[in-house]
């Protein structure tokens, strides 16, 4: 039953992710927005949101720190495999504004998380302000600085002339079905790790990590299928900036997150910084603004080197 599940969490997730690039694209000519910022906000907020409701249900039910396992495990995944994959689908051309205001982003966010967390190993309700005030911040920055700049796009013409009744029921079709792909995902995965003897700690930073990024996977190479890969790219990058100063913020807000588990603060955090920073070397030699076929198959093997350590420690066994 756990692999029905799987398959049938992946079947919604691939009609989630068409249907939420598409009514994205129509966005981005309504508001007259660039895709990498449509990417960055209405698609990462909406792919973001299997990781905000895990957190926030853990929370609440008085287990915060898997929000920590879940955020950082899932920003691994962002990069590690679900860029990887979608460069292996087609290379990505980069826009500069990734390392002038995006990719900075990302990593100031992703330290102050280290900073926070190594500080005292908890997440407290201020700091977790922080983040989530950080997050509408950056996004007014993003979109100020975008409106400077014009950014020549193709345009299709049959989704330039959509209704907004349409694109909303696009939105909420793409969302709802993505919410419960990953749930029956997740379900799956995790019913099948725990019959092979795998500790619940494990599958919270790799399994689970892996299925609330799905709806990134789906969004992104459904993006870059369709030849619409700023809004693969933002998207990736914009959904580990929400995972970060939304879900750890609102969680932490509700409730501090202690950390736990002494492996994310040793080695899975130093995982996410190394993934998130490779990132400019990656994309500017050796092809510059380009993410290729070759760049993607690096990202990919790091990412199971990744998981190959997570699972081969003892501290995964039951």
């Amino acid at each position: 039953m756990d692999i029905v599940w799987v398959v049938l969490g992946f079947i919604l997730l691939v009609i989630g992710g068409e249907y939420l690039v598409r009514s994205s694209v129509a966005l981005s000519f309504k508001f007259n927005i660039s895709r990498m910022v449509i990417g960055m906000t209405v698609v990462s907020f909406a792919t973001s949101t299997p990781e905000l409701l895990v957190s926030l249900q853990a929370a609440i039910s008085g287990s915060p720190d898997i929000a920590i396992n879940n955020v950082v495990g899932s920003n691994i995944a962002n990069i590690g495999l679900v860029l990887g994959l979608t460069a292996l689908v087609g290379s990505i051309t980069v826009d500069r504004s990734f390392y002038k205001i995006n990719w900075p982003g990302m990593m100031l966010f992703s330290i102050v998380t280290y900073y926070f967390l190594i500080n005292d190993r908890l997440l407290s309700q201020i700091e977790g302000l922080i983040l989530f005030i950080g997050l509408f911040a950056f996004l007014f920055i993003l979109i100020k600085q975008t409106k400077k700049t014009e950014i020549a796009e193709e345009v299709d013409e049959a989704l330039s002339i959509v209704s907004n009744f349409r694109i909303a029921i696009w939105l909420i079709i793409g969302a709802t079905t993505l919410y419960f792909g990953s749930e029956w995902l997740v379900d799956g995965a995790k019913g099948i790790a725990l019959s092979m003897g795998v500790s619940e700690a494990a599958i919270g930073v790799s399994l689970i990590a892996i299925g609330t990024s799905v709806p990134e996977l789906a969004a992104s190479i459904i993006a870059a299928a369709k030849q619409e890969k700023a809004i693969s790219l933002g998207n990736l990058i914009g959904s580990n900036i929400f995972n970060i100063g939304s879900v750890l913020g609102l969680t932490a807000i509700i409730k501090p997150i202690p950390v736990s588990a002494p492996e994310i603060l040793s080695n899975d955090i130093f995982w996410m910084l190394g993934f998130s920073a490779v990132l400019v070397p990656l994309i500017l030699i050796p092809k510059r603004l380009e993410i290729g076929r070759i760049k993607g198959f690096f990202l990919v093997f790091g990412y199971c080197i990744f998981m190959y350590l997570l699972f081969t420690s003892d501290s995964v066994k039951l």
